[in-house]
């Protein structure tokens, strides 16, 4: 999807302001900003943000890899991770060659920058999160970048890094100065669905649910009335993962249907934050779950049962619902493989009947792009921001060449920021071009989208499956468009950087959030949940409520 790019000049006073990059000097009085080569349009990219360093600058990152980043390669034949159309064009237009001090995979990698960040050997720029752009603050490694960002960030990037509010750069903002660009992500994209084996509420005469009650029914058949029809009791009514709180197959949505939200700082009545965890209303929502879970609804070995171990288990047709958000479609797409004449569809998730169900959405932002102390060039980040939002939704954006050629292109960029709504907006550009008939409302996500989508109505390509099922007039986004326009979303009160006390004892108690949760919904008494509410609290949760109710007294 494009976007307009806003400028903040008139097309004279741009065209002057690009006159007079020709002569900017940066830093040193060695590397000089020129413009861009030609062939840019000049007006998109008169800003310092998008000026040429000239000799060129060496801006050194690490990064996680993993067999998708390959994967993505074996289909762009030619390109590394080093050399490939995102760093060419970092170095062509800025002037910024983009080099990787070290890669690695998953735990190795967070082993390997755990140790550099205590070692203080970092690269040029560094991904971090919260906590640790906070203790690397507080090391004196890293440099402030107030003053960069509002010189150098466009408008279009303010933009698109402003659509979140002002949490994130709040997040990573330290004694009053910014120390990290925040890569913004999107809280309506948290927003959770109910998907539901639809074949099987057809056999068993069922209609989708309205109440937690009514999905608490359909639980149950779909364990006991043989929704498969091959006369074994084969068959679950919920899938849970042993991560419990998956985007995927998590019980997130659950818990909101009896207005409990385990991981959500909430304002209570008096106007105080909260967090949600040690709230009642979980409770009794793990009340329910222990029902299921001895009633044999939820897997006996979920404990043991990782995301794909649970896929493969919906692939295989042996459970009729999950929640999860919009991509659970591709997901739950498996099973359909596996047998035709499996039908998943997406609904809203429900409350206990009489009240409204309030979508929970947690705070997203939790990486950081902090620049190391002594690089002379602490804008050169800022520009990689800048020319990747603009080559994918900007002006002079080549959507099919730099974000999806079909192939996730973007993954290749050491920066990847986009807009918040971009998904729910490409699917309104559908929904107009299916009520109207008039395609050409279509700009290039919503385009690549519809293309997707009509192969598999048309043509019966199975790939398109998944996209019908988010996209289409009855899918994931169809909902969360209502969702919306409802007021239904509930989003995070607390977006602050973190408290001195979460830092020292937020893993702690998170673990004892799970393990406490898990124990309960395996049998243990229910009692064991006001106990740990009195641990929660005596092990620093007191003081972690008093801080951030420091912080949301301040912001009144």
């Amino acid at each position: 999807m494009r976007m307009p790019f806003k400028r903040m000049v008139g097309l004279a006073t741009a065209a002057a302001s690009f006159v007079l990059l020709l002569t900017a000097c940066r830093g040193d009085g060695d590397v000089r900003e020129a413009p861009p080569p030609s062939g840019i349009e000049e007006t998109a990219y008169a800003h310092p943000g998008l000026s040429r360093y000239d000799p060129p600058v060496e801006l050194s990152f690490v990064r996680e890899t993993g067999d998708n980043l390959y994967g993505l390669l074996d289909h762009l034949p030619g390109e590394t991770l080093e050399d490939n159309r995102w760093t060419r064009l970092y170095e062509r237009v800025l002037g910024v060659r983009i080099t990787y001090e070290w890669t690695a995979k998953g735990d190795l990698y967070r082993q390997k920058l755990g140790a550099a960040l205590a070692s203080g050997d970092i690269p040029d720029v560094v991904k971090v999160d919260a906590q640790q752009l906070r203790q690397l603050s507080e090391a004196g490694l890293i440099q402030e970048l107030t003053d960069v960002y509002e010189q150098y960030a466009t408008p279009f990037t303010k933009e698109i890094l402003g659509q979140e509010g002002p949490g994130p750069f709040e997040a990573a903002t330290i004694d009053g100065k910014l120390m990290g660009i925040p890569e913004t992500l999107s809280s309506i994209e948290g927003a959770e669905f109910l998907w539901i084996r639809t074949d099987w509420l057809k056999r068993l005469g069922l209609k989708p649910p309205r109440t937690m009650e009514d999905l608490l029914t359909i639980s149950k058949a779909f364990t006991e009335n043989d929704p498969d029809g091959n006369g074994e009791h084969d068959t679950y009514g919920l899938a849970v993962t042993q991560y419990l709180w998956d985007p995927v197959k998590g019980l997130t949505g659950f818990m909101a249907g009896f207005h409990a939200y385990p991981n959500l700082w909430i304002e209570d009545d008096a106007g105080r934050l909260v967090y949600g965890a040690v709230q009642p209303e979980v409770k009794t929502a793990l009340q329910v779950l222990q029902e299921m879970y001895r009633d044999g609804q939820i897997d006996s070995e979920f404990v043991f049962k990782d995301g794909i171990k649970v896929r493969d288990q919906i692939a295989a047709g042996k459970i009729g619902m999950t929640y999860g958000q919009q991509w659970a479609s591709f997901d739950v797409q498996a099973s359909y493989t596996n047998d035709p004449e499996a039908e998943w569809g997406a609904f809203p998730i429900v409350a206990v009947a009489g009240t409204e169900v309030k979508v929970p959405l947690r705070f997203p932002t939790y990486q950081f792009l902090a620049v190391r102390k002594g690089y002379e060039h602490p804008e050169a980040v800022v520009k990689l921001f800048n020319l990747h939002l603009e080559k994918n939704w900007g002006e002079t954006a080549e959507y099919e060449t730099y974000y999806s050629t079909p192939y996730p292109a973007w993954q290749l960029s050491p920066v990847t920021p986009f807009p918040a709504h971009k998904n729910l907006e490409a699917y309104r550009q559908l929904e107009e071009a299916r009520r109207t008939g008039d395609k050409s409302v279509l700009k290039d996500e919503a385009r690549s989208i519809y293309r997707k989508i009509e192969a598999y109505l048309q043509q019966n390509d199975e790939t398109g499956w998944g996209w019908e099922k988010t996209y289409g007039p009855d899918g994931a986004f169809a909902i969360l468009d209502q969702y919306e326009k409802n007021g239904q979303l509930l989003y995070e009160r607390f977006y602050g950087a973190p408290t001195e006390t979460m830092i020292e004892r937020l893993s702690i108690l998170e673990n004892l959030k799970n393990d406490t949760f898990i124990s309960i919904i395996l049998g243990s008494p229910i009692d064991e949940f006001d106990r740990f509410v009195e641990e929660w609290h005596r092990l620093g949760g007191r003081e972690i409520t008093e801080e951030v109710n420091r912080w949301h007294a301040a912001r009144r």
